[in-house]
């Protein structure tokens, strides 16, 4: 039994590139739903997928993490595709994706992303991308080279347990947080990457967006790793708290007078703010922890992909070989 495929793209703007995702969609993944979701785009993007074959709908809340947001709660399928419309990822590489998902029963496997073309993947990207990565290794776990990637296949219960809570391009942070807070069953695969076609321009923006995403990491890390988190607060306050009290210690050790009183009263106001951070990080460490298990019931509600389930060919052109 071939599950129910659904290849979901968020658009602003693609009208160059859309046509062309949906066709080597199709290709690939005959028997998929191709749902491309508006963005609020001034061109052509909606015209130009609805020829091409997708079904089109719109969201008028701009950023991709509410596109991403509303895609997941209105689209029912067993596999969800997720891709960019700017046709710099390799569509042919989808059902081996989808394969993997299915027979190994993994909830998410991520498209990492290669090229050699250096106008597709610019090495100021590529530093972010690592730099950002490796952040979320650290914190959250090692299972990603490239947590930033836009293209993705998940399973119905990741999407389904997904709380969608970003704006913008900070999505695929979230989306990688949630598997790897949940230990959920996942896969990376390279897939190539390629440049945009002529008259597609990107919507990152390169420093605005790159802090954007490194909020989100510090929020996710606040909010899922809390005692780590006020720990280093309580760290941080406590050394400067030390700092300020050592030359008043000196002091009075050998005058038995505490000339800097105001110091004195700082000092012990910030060694009180460190404690008050390493007891809100150990009382939101046990908040966290419910939530989390809240979000892992939500999570097991919903079926696993059926192993063995088949996936759909990919169609050959007429002559072909």
């Amino acid at each position: 039994m071939e599950p129910v495929i659904a290849v979901i793209i968020p658009c602003l703007n693609e009208e160059a590139a859309i046509g062309a995702v949906v066709r080597d969609f199709r290709a690939a993944l005959p028997s998929a739903t191709i749902y491309v979701y508006d963005n609020g785009s001034t061109d052509h993007t909606a015209d130009s997928a609805r020829e091409a074959g997708a079904v089109v709908r719109f969201e008028p809340l701009r950023g991709k993490g509410n596109v991403v947001r509303r895609m997941f709660a209105d689209v029912e399928a067993d596999v969800y595709v997720l891709v960019d419309g700017d046709d710099t990822y390799d569509a042919s590489v989808a059902p081996a994706l989808i394969e993997r998902l299915v027979s190994g029963q993994l909830d998410m496997v991520n498209g990492a992303r290669v090229t050699e073309v250096e106008a597709a993947y610019r090495p100021g990207h590529q530093f972010g991308n690592a730099l950002l990565t490796g952040m979320v290794a650290r914190i959250f776990g090692d299972r990603f080279k490239d947590i930033l990637s836009g293209y993705r296949v998940l399973s119905r219960r990741f999407v389904k347990s997904f709380p969608a809570l970003s704006t913008g391009f900070e999505t695929e942070t979230e989306l990688t947080v949630h598997a790897l807070e949940l230990r959920m069953p996942v896969a990376e695969i390279e897939t190539a990457y390629k440049e945009r076609p002529a008259g597609s321009a990107s919507k990152l923006r390169t420093f605005r967006d790159g802090f954007r995403i490194l909020r989100t990491i510090l929020i996710l890390l606040k909010e899922e790793r809390p005692l780590a988190f006020f720990t280093a607060a309580f760290a941080i306050l406590a050394a400067v708290a030390i700092a300020l009290a050592i030359p008043i210690l000196v002091t009075y050790e050998r005058t038995g007078l505490v000339p800097r009183f105001p110091t004195a009263i700082l000092a012990m106001g910030t060694m009180l703010l460190a404690f008050l951070s390493l007891t809100c990080g150990l009382v939101l460490d046990t908040v966290s922890r419910g939530r989390r298990e809240l979000k892992r019931v939500a999570y097991l509600q919903v079926p696993a992909p059926a192993p063995g389930a088949s996936v759909p060919a990919r169609k050959r052109s007429p002559g072909a070989a």
